[in-house]
């Protein structure tokens, strides 16, 4: 198995199969400390950051909140993995000479122009309508596709298929055909 893929980067194979094993360890880890399994996963995490956060500012709203009861504004592992994927994505960068730093990839600017504001506003909702949808389905990709489809869940095969097939669609409609 090769370590780095034509364009320089990791082997997909390779990253795959050491995602493939984070996920196993992470359910014996978490069994063995924690006393029940925990998957991967990262949505969660996003809404206890901003729990959090209102937890500073009015702390008697996120305690009287149903949602925050359930889920427990903390940090846990699963907070601790988003950091770890941040620091690793930075690391891999800066190991294979990929790492820049682009306030517009070329790929939009091709394709709507140069302005740092109109990409910042695109990425803000996307990333609400991601969240969003991440809620409303329980989970996110990483939740369902790795967590879910390790346990063979039906949920999480069609889950998965609707995340890649909307993506898809909205590339599609986003950037067109070439």
């Amino acid at each position: 198995m090769k370590m780095r893929s034509a364009d320089g980067g990791w082997s997909p194979y390779l990253a795959g199969a050491l995602l493939g094993l984070l996920a196993i360890l992470s359910v014996y880890a978490t069994t063995e400390w924690l006393g029940k399994s925990n998957y991967l996963g990262a949505s969660t995490t996003f809404v206890r950051a901003a729990g959090l956060v209102e937890q500073q500012l009015v702390p008697e709203h996120v305690a009287a909140n149903v949602y925050f009861t359930k889920e427990k504004v903390r940090i846990d592992w699963q907070f601790m993995l988003v950091g770890g994927i941040f620091l690793g994505a930075l690391i891999g960068s800066l190991s294979d000479k990929s790492f820049r730093l682009e306030a517009v990839p070329p790929i939009w600017r091709e394709r709507f122009g140069p302005s740092v504001g109109r990409r910042a506003a695109a990425a803000l909702l996307g990333g609400v309508i991601a969240m969003f949808g991440a809620r409303l389905a329980d989970g996110c990709p990483s939740g369902h596709g790795l967590s879910g489809m390790m346990q063979l869940s039906v949920s999480a095969f069609v889950a998965l298929a609707l995340f890649f097939g909307i993506g898809v669609l909205v590339a599609g409609l986003v950037y067109g055909r070439r």
